[in-house]
């Protein structure tokens, strides 16, 4: 296998698609993603529940049953995880990719102390002793900020607060140094404090270690603190990018707006927030249009039949909405009201 080019980015994904099937089903969960991801640069996935973030994610590891089918492009420092078996997979789960689970109590293996999860990947992957992977684990522990790390070492994931469990997921997440770290939703089930400290703590990691990161969140404060770039998700495409100050201060996506206006701000009081009408679709019957037309308030009659590209806006910030799209009356035609 050639060296892989320190100049080029390290994640490239191009036209992925993933659908899942069975005998009575078949599901598209994304339709066509495509961006890349530059070494030590931080991208934050944001949308509603079922929007394709997590799958999007995941996809870059290949966790997913057997009947998942996987389409498009995957390449992570140069290596397409399309391509690779099942058993060189392994390989690049945990040493080249790693991840930190929505929920820590169920990633984590109930039946072996923190202190062993974390040696056994350091052993695997980089075929040191029990004694030596001990003692990194011990030092893990401490990098994330565990306290008493000697004593949590022999704890069991159960005897852990939510934010320890999550700090050892992190610690366990980082133990092979890995070059792309994703995060899914890695501050949901924690109180505000904790929240605020464990994404400190990962931006303040990701920048000392080097790493890209991924996170997905539906949050938009989450989104400021770690991003760099922000990609928004509807219906399993991206339908804006762009910096956070970008998207956050200046979004140009109907949906973006929408999160945006339905978004609690610390000067709010007593103002009532402007939430999008509907729910988001059925993926098993997609409108043949824009998927977001039926909920948005700016859609208009061509929105119904003719499905927006990913148009570049200036500035490296795409749209896509063909309120942006030239050669098109899109101005001229009726209104539709979001129901």
């Amino acid at each position: 296998m050639n060296a892989p080019d320190t100049n080029s980015p390290l994640v490239e994904v191009n036209n992925l698609t993933v659908r899942f099937t069975g005998r009575d089903l078949d599901v598209p969960v994304v339709n066509g993603v495509s961006f890349t991801l530059d070494r030590g640069s931080s991208l934050c996935i944001l949308g509603e529940s079922g929007s394709g973030k997590s799958v999007t994610m995941r996809a870059l590891m290949r966790l997913f049953p057997p009947t998942a089918r996987l389409d498009g492009a995957i390449r992570v420092d140069g290596i397409d995880v399309l391509a690779l078996a099942e058993h060189q997979l392994r390989r690049i789960r945990g040493g080249l990719i790693s991840m930190i689970f929505q929920e820590p109590m169920t990633a984590l293996d109930p039946v072996f102390t923190i202190g062993q999860q974390i040696a056994e990947t350091l052993v695997y992957h980089e075929g040191i002793s029990f004694r030596a992977a001990n003692a990194r684990a011990l030092q893990l522990l401490e990098l994330v900020q565990v306290p008493s790390a000697k004593r949590r070492l022999e704890a069991y994931p159960h005897e852990l607060s939510g934010g320890l469990r999550q700090r050892a997921m992190i610690a366990l997440a980082l133990a092979c140094k890995p070059k792309l770290l994703l995060a899914d939703e890695p501050t949901t089930a924690l109180d505000a404090t904790v929240q605020i400290q464990i994404l400190l703590l990962l931006r303040e990691l990701q920048r000392e270690l080097g790493m890209a990161t991924i996170f997905v969140t539906h949050d938009l404060g989450v989104a400021c603190e770690v991003a760099d770039q922000v990609a928004v998700m509807y219906a399993g495409k991206f339908v804006e990018t762009g910096t956070v100050e970008q998207v956050i201060d200046q979004p140009r996506h109907p949906y973006t707006q929408g999160l945006m206006n339905s978004t609690i701000h610390a000067d709010m009081r007593g103002v009532a927030l402007d939430p999008i009408p509907g729910a988001p679709p059925d993926l098993t019957d997609l409108p043949p249009g824009c998927a977001f037309a039926p909920r948005c308030a700016a859609a208009r009659e061509p929105c119904l039949g003719q499905q927006p590209d990913l148009l570049s806006l200036g500035g490296g910030q795409q749209a896509r909405c063909l309120q942006y799209a030239e050669g098109l009356a899109f101005s001229k035609a009726p209104l539709l009201i979001a129901s």
